[in-house]
This record gives structure tokens, sequence and C-alpha cells, in this order.
């Protein structure tokens, strides 16, 4: 009942399909983080946040701006709500993340992002040792390569289309987009992703921006069939900056007929 409750309570306060399980997670147990055979940190486990939702940057350092260029900025005030590529289920793209659960799953060649939001996705990030091809065909999550840099586990993304916005006010991108992740968990329950962005078709510099993702104690990934009963689209009203919908804040749903 617990997860029903926040579920019905997320509805109205955020512009994505309702399928899906919303829930804070419990106080993760306290000790420092676990370690795999090798000594490597164990990143595994179901997560909750770790990247950006409503506005990437709350991320920011404090004082610090997204350094947009003019014509990034023109594109992202012309943007609506209705037009947001999550709440058609499409994906979220990197580094956007949906307000449910999701997990880690490392192999020794592999390290898989399972997603429980949208479409059931995943991301897969290559530790063998492989460089980017020269040539890739632009994708939602892009291709990535993973290494480690003492505790610190380092993704490096390219080869990204230009389809997915970063965050529900819709900053955007474009396909010169160079993602680096730096994951660490500093204890048990927290997961720090450090992310610097580089894109210099849509941005004026590189900058970094920082979200913390927490443990999901007993709690599993549910199915969840985002086109199956999809009626978020036909509620979402107005334009994603300001003034927006003046019936409702940003980000909110517009009240059922």
């Amino acid at each position: 009942m617990r997860k029903l409750a926040l579920v019905a309570s997320a509805i109205l306060t955020l512009t994505l399909p309702l399928a899906a399980q919303v829930a804070p997670p419990p106080r993760a147990p306290d000790g420092p983080a676990p370690r795999l055979a090798d000594g490597r940190i164990d990143l595994s486990g179901i997560w909750l946040g770790g990247g950006p939702i409503t506005n990437i940057a709350e991320g920011l350092p404090p004082g610090e701006t997204i350094p947009l260029l003019p014509a990034a900025r023109a594109v992202l005030d012309a943007r609506l709500s209705k037009d947001d590529p999550q709440a058609s289920c499409l994906p979220s793209g990197v580094p956007r993340i949906a307000p449910y659960p999701w997990r880690i799953v490392p192999t020794p060649t592999h390290v898989f992002f399972l997603f429980e939001a949208n479409i059931h996705s995943y991301r897969q990030i290559f530790v063998d040792g492989r460089p980017h091809p020269p040539d890739l065909d632009p994708t939602w999550y892009g291709h990535s390569i993973g290494r480690w840099e003492g505790d610190t586990f380092v993704v490096d993304t390219v080869g990204f289309n230009d389809r997915f916005w970063f965050d529900f006010k819709g900053h955007p991108h474009t396909e010169r987009l160079h993602i680096v992740e730096r994951y660490t968990r500093p204890n048990m329950g927290t997961l720090v992703n450090q992310i610097t962005i580089d894109d210099p078709g849509a941005y004026a510099r590189p900058f970094t921006v920082t979200f913390t993702a927490n443990l999901a104690v007993d709690m599993e990934l549910l199915e969840y069939i985002c086109n199956e009963n999809n009626q978020d689209v036909e509620h979402l009203q107005g334009p994603t900056q300001a003034p927006g919908d003046p019936a409702r804040p940003l980000g909110v749903l517009a009240p059922l007929p």
C-alpha cells in the first residue's frame, strides 16, 4: 500500500507516464561501501536518483549557470511540455534519469544500467578496454566505455542523437555531445554521479553537474510498459519555461477533465 500511495501522489507532480512505482527509498543500512573480490567498489544494487529530472541546473555548483549558446537558448525557450520525448515513452537519454528505480549490474566485460521507467530500457558500458568506434550511428544512449580510476568508475559516452532532452525544462544538445560520468560510492547507501557535459554545438564551454542516488532497500524493478494506457501527453499544456500553463506549476500535470 505504501508504494501505491506514493504513486498516486507522484501523478500530481511529475510529467511522466503513470504506471511505474515512485517511492523514496527506506533508510539504507549504515556502513562502508561493499567491495568486489578484486577490491574494487561494488556499484551493484537498485538506486533512485542520480541524474537530472526537472532541471539539470539543479546539479550545478552554487553561483554557476548553464552556458547556453544563443541558438540553444532559442530551442529551449520554444519547447512545449507536450513535446517532451519522455512523456511519449521514449528513452531518457544521458544523463537524465526518471524518478523510478534502476539497477546497476557489473560483469567482467560490461556494466549494465537497467531502467524500470518508460520502455524497460538499458545502457551497456563496455569495460573490456575497447575504444569508441570511429563511425557511430547516433543513438539515445550513445556508446559508453568505462574504466576505474581508484574507487571512481569513469564512463565516457559519445555517439548520441539529438532527440532526447536533458530534463523536463527541455535543455537541448546536439550530436556533438560528449559526456563523462564519474561514479563514486562513498558509503553503503549513496551513489554520487559527477557529470561533465561537453557539447560545443549547444554550450559555450563544458560544464559539470553532480547528482546523488540513494540505495533502494527492499525493492525490485517492476515491469512498466509506458505505451500501455499512457494518458500523459493530452494533459501536458504550455511551454516548459515560465510562465508556462497559468493553471499549474511548471512540470505538473494539468487537472483531469
